[in-house]
């Protein structure tokens, strides 16, 4: 079984971790953006997310000769270590849970800000907590101001989604006053007066991002449509998903290294490997049973799909697929950096809202045509981001 063991290493294994978990979100945005039913894409991308962590544990987990203390993969799966697997599996549930919710988020609040929350909360809550169960090994001088700049992050983040809201609604009112609707109300602009804008205004050429017409080109192509809900309900997704992400790296921590001490004398502790592929199961199978359910009583008003409609679907299905394998493999590639260096200090690949912010200013135009306020606040959060995750990493320890 292959170890990281140096402090280098793992440092590596979290910056590749950074730029995988960073991406995929950006790719199944893309496909929402472009009308695939999220159900679709999820059941899509949870297949191979499972696949990562299979092929994870049958090379690197199967490396080298197995010994009693440190098995081989296969070797173990065999062993009686049940109260480890159970929490390995709890990590999935809850890290399926939040990316569900995500998936959702993404379209109300936007890919950057869904992130950015969602991320900061994971470090707040989560990071405290593995700080605990790693026995303290993380530097807490160091780590807990890293903390805080994730908790200002979260702060900052919520800011920047209501200025971009705000400039969004004053961007389609003065549409709806340019094409002769005398309504000033500051409320949500209607899926009727979106239909009336668009034919009013002509719209036959791909709009620039950032302007109205983009917006309402955006709203007409998507999946998941937003005009007319409140912005609360895709902060509370977001909050919850948060919350979720916060304890699937606990668990990890204590499946791997029993600080509970569940465990029978004599039975060895689980390998990252063979945590990794009891965590995906769970994960796999929340998500098959969630997603097949919303196929048939789907939320947020989405239309009603079936399995035969989903297996016919091949529109995007490559994209989907390669955001599974990306997820997979940048999962797996924080928990074998987190087990050498603290899984505290591993944290830092909630960095990946630097990541997703570029995807989403590059691919979708966000923030194009925004405030001065507005940039002000991305700027501030992006900048709390790249102090958080540098002093997050300089916390590292090193496991005994």
């Amino acid at each position: 079984m292959y170890l990281v063991e140096s402090k280098g290493g793992a440092i590596a294994c979290m910056l590749l971790a950074l730029f995988f978990l960073g991406t995929w979100p950006a790719i199944m945005t893309l496909l929402e953006r472009r009308g695939r039913l999220p159900q679709h894409t999820y059941l899509d991308y949870t297949l191979t997310n499972l696949l990562a962590a299979i092929i994870i544990a049958l090379t690197f987990g199967e490396i080298g000769k197995s010994t009693a203390e440190q098995p081989n993969f296969i070797a173990q799966l065999s062993q009686d270590n049940w109260p480890s697997v159970l929490f390995a599996m709890a990590g999935g549930v809850v890290l399926s849970l939040g990316n569900l919710s995500t998936q959702y988020a993404w379209a109300f609040v936007g890919l950057s800000v869904t992130e950015v929350i969602t991320a900061s909360i994971t470090v707040v809550i989560g990071t405290t907590l593995n700080y605990f169960l790693d026995d303290k090994i993380n530097r807490a001088e160091i780590l807990f101001p890293g903390v805080g700049c994730f908790l200002i992050a979260v702060c900052l983040g919520s800011a920047v989604h209501s200025s971009n809201a705000a400039d969004n609604k004053a961007k389609l009112n003065k549409l709806k006053i340019e094409a002769g609707y005398t309504s000033t109300s500051e409320e949500a602009i209607t899926n009727e007066e979106l239909m009336n804008l668009e034919k009013g205004n002509g719209i036959t050429e791909k709009a620039k991002a950032g302007t109205a017409n983009f917006l309402i080109e955006l709203e007409n192509r998507r999946a998941i449509k937003v005009f007319g809900k409140s912005t609360f309900i895709g902060l509370v997704i977001t909050f919850f998903a948060g919350v979720c992400f916060s304890l699937f790296s606990p668990a990890f921590n204590l499946a791997t290294n029993d600080q509970w001490h569940t465990l029978k004398e004599g039975v060895p502790k689980l390998v990252v490997y063979t945590a990794f592929f009891y965590f995906s199961i769970s994960c796999f199978v929340i998500a098959l049973i969630l997603n097949i359910t919303f196929l048939y009583r789907p939320v947020l008003n989405l239309p009603r799909s079936s399995f035969k409609a989903y297996l016919s679907d091949w529109n995007g299905r490559g994209w989907a697929f390669l955001a599974g394998f990306l997820c997979g493999f940048g999962n797996g590639l924080q928990f074998m950096g987190g087990q050498a260096a603290g899984y505290a200090a591993a944290d830092a690949v909630q960095a990946l809202p630097l990541v997703s912010t570029f995807w989403g200013i590059l691919l979708f135009g966000e923030y194009r045509r925004s405030s001065r306020r507005t940039y002000i606040l991305l700027v501030s959060m992006l900048f709390m981001f790249i102090v958080a995750v540098a002093v997050l990493m300089a916390s590292s320890g090193h496991r005994k």
